[in-house]
Order: structure tokens, then C-alpha cells, then sequence
């Protein structure tokens, strides 16, 4: 697959599972609509893609929400499937991100230390 195509089926996927997030349609109590899809990246194949999720709760509380989208992958899988324009859908897995967190983290402490 181009490159050009592998940008645009991460772009797919970021934007219509964070649809599915923010629409609340996993049903999942622990998915909610807090959380973000920071980044996608597919396999070369296209048989995979890794799926980074942030948000602005507490640490256990995104690990107990990529767990929740790790057990409802199938089910985004198979609504992403009707909606794709490949001959497969890519396997799933969904990662916590912690990086803006850290990132409003390093912000404060720098803030802090100017004034």
C-alpha cells in the first residue's frame, strides 16, 4: 500500500473510532467519552493497526478503558469493516498514551519554576 493510502486509512480510523467513542456506541461503562485517539499506526499489510488512546483521567482509569476497547475491538472491527474500502479490516489493539498527560506534567513544573 502507498504511503499515501496508509496515511489516509489512519486518518480513517482515528477519526471513526473516535466517532464511536465520543458517540458513546460502545456500550462499555469503562469507555468514556474522556477519551482520545492520539495516534494510529497501521502495518505495512494493513492486517494490523495499533491504536493510542489518551485521556485526562488518572492512570488506572485509562488502563481499565484500553482494556475495554481491547475487549470490544471485534465489535469495532466489524463496524469499521462496513464502512471500509479494503479486502480486510486491520486487527485492532488498542495502547494507553500517556503522553499529553506528560506533557501538561513537564508544562506545569516548567511554569512553576519561572515563577
Amino acid at each position: 500500500m502507498s504511503e499515501f493510502r496508509m496515511k489516509k486509512l489512519e486518518s480513517f480510523l482515528l477519526k471513526e473510532i473516535g466517532s464511536l467513542i465520543a458517540e458513546k456506541k460502545i456500550k462499555d461503562p469503562r469507555v468514556t467519552e474522556h477519551l482520545n485517539i492520539s495516534r494510529v499506526v497501521v502495518s505495512k499489510d494493513i492486517h494490523y493497526a495499533k491504536i493510542y488512546v489518551s485521556s485526562f483521567e488518572e492512570h488506572k482509569k485509562l488502563e481499565k478503558s484500553v482494556k475495554a476497547l481491547n475487549h470490544a475491538a471485534g465489535f469495532i472491527q466489524s463496524i469499521l469493516g462496513k464502512k471500509m474500502h479494503t479486502r480486510s479490516t486491520p486487527k485492532l489493539t488498542f495502547i494507553p498514551d500517556t503522553s499529553i498527560k506528560e506533557g501538561f506534567e513537564i508544562n506545569r513544573l516548567i511554569e512553576r519554576s519561572l515563577h
